[in-house]
């Protein structure tokens, strides 16, 4: 079973940075589509940005213009970065294939407050 380890999350002003990292062991990884999901208070888990093996990267409307998802498959590792954090963006993020099919890490919180 894959163990997803996300990192990176943080109290976070609005309209400020943040980059998540993601580690995702396993020899497979390359080739299979990851993603970020995050789970917002009171809300169901949902995926915001997803990336192919060959790098194409579907966004979510919501964070359209404003996330970007890279991976690096030499080093199992997937990133979300995103600029102008608005209060909506508070969750905790997840990474994981897409769709989820391994169980899911802890996530990372990702707090913006001024």
């Amino acid at each position: 079973q894959v163990q997803l380890v996300e990192s990176g999350g943080g109290l976070v002003q609005p309209g400020g940075s943040l980059r998540l990292s993601c580690a995702a062991p396993g020899s497979m990884f390359r080739i299979y589509v990851m993603a970020w999901y995050r789970q917002a208070p009171g809300k169901q888990r949902e995926s915001v940005a997803r990336i192919t093996s060959c790098g194409d990267t579907p966004y979510a409307d919501s964070v359209m213009g404003r996330f970007t998802i890279s991976r690096d498959n030499a080093k199992n590792l997937v990133y979300l970065q995103w600029n102008s954090l608005k209060s909506e963006d508070k969750a905790v993020y997840y990474c994981n294939r897409f769709p989820a099919v391994s169980a899911w890490g802890q996530g990372t919180q990702v707090t913006v407050a001024s």
